[in-house]
C-alpha cells in the first residue's frame, strides 16, 4: 500500500529551520544541527536513513526547497536525498511556474502547477508505478520544507508523520506547525539514536 509520509528534522521548539533560511543559507543560522543524525556514522542512524530512503517512491517538496537544493550550493554527489544512501526515487516540485532550467539533470524531477493536492497525486502515480517495477511497496515522501509539509497536514492529506528531534532549541526560524487545524496522533514508534529521537505517528483523520 501507497502511503503518504511527512518526514523532516525539527528542534525540540518546534523548528525545521534556524532564522534566516535562503539559497545561500538552506536551512538558516544554526538549523544544520537539526539534520547531524542523517551524516552521522552510527549504525541506527544509518538504518533508520536507508530504510526511509529505500521506501521512497516519489519525493514531494516545495519550490523554495527545490531552489536550495538545485542551487550552486545544494546537493552534489555527496550531498543529495537520502545522504548517500540507496535509491534516486521521482521529485515532484510544487510550483507556481516551473524553473527556466534545471541544474540536477540526472535527477527525475516533476513540476505541478496546480497545487499540492495534484502533486501529491502525481507522486502518487510515480510510486505505485515504481512499486510495480520493484515488486515491493514504495511511499510518497513530503520531504518540506515546512510549509509545504504543514499544508498538507492541516489539509488531512498526510498518512503518517515522522519527526527526527534534534536535541537543539533554535528560539525562531521556519514553524513545523501553525496551530490551524488539529490533528489526533497516534504513536508508532519511538527510536532514540546519539543525534534524535525518531518519532513515527499514524494520523487519524
Amino acid at each position: 500500500m501507497t502511503r503518504t509520509i511527512a518526514d523532516i528534522s525539527v528542534s525540540l521548539d518546534g523548528f525545521v529551520t534556524g532564522p534566516g533560511p535562503g539559497p545561500d543559507n538552506g536551512l538558516g543560522t544554526g538549523g544544520q544541527a537539526l539534520h547531524t543524525w542523517a551524516f552521522s556514522d552510527d549504525p541506527e542512524e544509518r538504518r533508520i536513513l536507508r530504510e526511509a530512503t529505500a521506501r521512497s517512491g516519489a519525493v514531494v517538496l516545495g519550490r523554495r526547497l527545490f531552489d536550495i537544493v538545485d542551487g550552486p550550493n545544494g546537493w552534489d554527489d555527496t550531498r543529495g536525498y537520502g545522504a548517500g544512501e540507496v535509491g534516486k526515487p521521482a521529485f515532484v516540485v510544487v510550483t507556481s511556474s516551473p524553473p527556466k532550467a534545471v541544474r540536477l539533470t540526472g535527477l527525475d524531477w516533476t513540476f505541478v502547477t496546480t497545487g499540492l493536492p495534484d502533486a501529491l497525486t502525481a507522486a502518487r502515480e510515480r510510486a505505485e508505478a515504481a512499486a510495480s517495477g520493484s515488486g515491493k511497496d514504495l511511499d510518497v515522501v513530503l520531504m518540506g520544507g515546512g510549509t509545504t509539509i504543514g499544508s498538507a497536514l492541516e489539509a488531512g492529506l498526510v498518512d503518517v508523520l515522522t519527526l527526527h528531534l534534534a536535541p537543539v532549541v533554535l528560539g525562531t526560524g521556519t514553524p513545523l506547525f501553525t496551530g490551524k487545524a488539529p490533528r489526533t496522533l497516534v504513536r508508532r514508534s519511538v527510536t532514540s539514536t546519539p543525534a534524535a529521537t525518531h518519532l513515527t505517528y499514524d494520523i487519524l483523520r
